[in-house]
């Protein structure tokens, strides 16, 4: 069966909906209840969700805004059942938001934005060009800039250190792009590497951009 997906205002999210948003990821120490779900649908704009015929697959909040001038898609939390068809759930989910941000900032390149917590949620930045960061580049200072930016409109839960673009905790798990892989052994270990000493329950968290140009946006049109 296809997989569906749809992105729609946050206010047009049900508490049917946040239940079973809540109830997507279990028998993990990193999941967020209803209470918080509830929170996120009025701090976000957007909310992407990917269904395997009635079930939920993955979900995301978002927003499409300009960030420093810059059209940016900012994911906040987001997570993806963990099923063998995960991959694609995610693919689904952020193939559906650039193509509303191409929608939003025709004829633009689009930052892509989020936070993670383990190294398979760079699964969703496989479309995008310059991530950082990323293994074997020396961040610049524009780079910099770009992060503490974003560490700021994310409100991030702990203190922000920009050479290492990382979240450090403050005892609570941060708002991220929750993923992991059907196949961890396919991480690159340089990857893994980034997060080498992280602690999510605490809310370490690694703040990760890149951008979609204009040309491979045009495609999802």
């Amino acid at each position: 069966m296809a997989l569906t997906v749809e992105t729609k205002d946050c206010t047009a999210l049900s508490d049917a909906e946040i239940e079973e948003m809540a109830d997507l990821i279990e028998d993990e120490p990193m999941v967020f209840d209803v209470g918080e779900l509830s929170k996120q649908r009025d701090a976000w704009v957007l909310v992407t969700q990917v269904r395997d015929g009635n079930n939920l697959s993955a979900y995301g909040f978002c927003t499409l805004e300009r960030v420093g001038g810059d059209p940016t898609v900012l994911i906040g939390l987001a997570a993806v059942k963990r099923t063998s068809r995960r991959e694609s759930a995610l693919k689904a989910m952020i193939t559906d938001q650039m193509r509303r941000a191409v929608l939003a900032f025709p004829d633009e390149d689009v930052l892509v934005a989020t936070q993670m917590a383990d190294p398979a949620a760079f699964d969703a930045y496989k479309p995008l060009s310059h991530v950082v960061p990323r293994p074997g580049y020396e961040a610049n200072g524009e780079d910099r800039a770009w992060g503490r930016r974003l560490a700021k409109r994310f409100d991030v839960r702990g203190e922000y250190k920009a050479k290492e673009f990382r979240v450090y905790g403050e005892g609570r798990p941060s708002l991220v792009l929750n993923h992991n892989s059907s196949k961890p052994e396919s991480i690159k270990p340089e990857v893994s590497a980034l997060f080498d000493g992280y602690d999510v329950l605490k809310g370490d968290a690694l703040v990760t951009f890149g951008w979609a140009t204009r040309e491979k946006l045009a495609k999802l049109l």
